[in-house]
């Protein structure tokens, strides 16, 4: 079975990896004021800056029904099959449209897949599934790696601003409030597919030191990681981090990325992430 791998726009792969590993993209998009923009065709630095100068936040919005439709349409000459990978059901309606699209859709198995969390997390299994299809994998082996790998995948990050969270529904007005109040720097995650507080620590660099520590209790447990630093237009600071991690812990495999312009909107400017699991390419 010739199977097709798509994901969305927030699993932030790069163009080069699209190409290397056919991996089909289908792009949200960002509405600043009046203008409406996929985010494939405006980098992270030209939309924090723009943001900038607006007097609220820009809005998100998932691709159209007729977009996918097309992209289907095309995949249908070549592929019996499409895995199609998407960022968590509970930020987005994306996975749900290509869910309800498959259930109609013929002349092609679509396979959508909630990844339950977003950015380079929902990337790890976007290219261990195109790895595998290209080693003529079936679906259902596709989707038993993935259970696996949910089992060793972490996530944690911190922002600069909790109001672009609260303002953007993803996360409890309370949470923001006490924030503000405290002055903290809470260590944020995914849980049940939804952003929530993992703890409240109360300074960003201490924040980043219990990332730290939960990276090394995983590192204690004997397999080989591959870990991802995502930020927020601060790559610096963010390849800084990435030096920090690599003294203390030289075996794992560093990747960079970063948070476009749809999470980046819920995120702010600033923020920094750490997301790992166990490595695939090692296994």
């Amino acid at each position: 079975m010739r199977i097709a791998v798509v994901t969305d726009s927030t699993a932030y792969l790069t163009d080069e990896q699209c190409e290397k590993y056919s991996i089909y993209r289908l792009p949200l998009s960002i509405a600043m004021g009046n203008e409406t923009i996929e985010e494939t065709k405006m980098d992270s630095t030209s939309f924090f800056e723009k943001v900038k100068t607006m007097d609220g936040l820009p809005t998100s919005s998932q691709p159209a029904i007729g977009q996918a439709s097309l992209l289907f349409n095309e995949l249908s000459k070549k592929y019996d099959a499409v895995i199609s990978i998407h960022l968590s059901s509970e930020l987005s309606g994306t996975f749900n449209t290509i869910a309800s699209l498959s259930k109609i859709y013929e002349g092609l198995a679509i396979y959508p897949y909630d990844s339950g969390i977003s950015c380079s997390a929902q990337g790890y299994f976007v290219l261990e599934a195109a790895r595998m299809a290209r080693e003529n994998a079936s679906v259902e082996e596709i989707f038993q790696k993935f259970e696996k790998m949910q089992q060793t995948l972490r996530a944690y990050f911190v922002v600069d601003d909790l109001n672009h969270l609260v303002r953007g529904g993803r996360l409890s007005n309370g949470s923001a409030i006490i924030g503000s109040l405290l002055k903290i720097k809470p260590i944020l995650h995914f849980e049940d597919k939804k952003i929530t507080v993992f703890e409240k620590i109360r300074t960003k660099k201490k924040a980043l030191k219990r990332i730290e520590q939960l990276l090394s209790e995983d590192v204690e447990k004997g397999y080989p990681i591959v870990a991802t630093i995502i930020h927020a237009n601060v790559e610096q600071e963010a390849i800084e981090w990435m030096k920090t991690l690599k003294k203390h812990h030289p075996a794992i495999r560093y990747e960079l990325s970063y948070f476009g312009p749809v999470i980046g909107t819920h995120l702010g400017e600033g923020a920094l992430g750490l997301t790992w699991m166990e490595d695939q390419t090692k296994i």
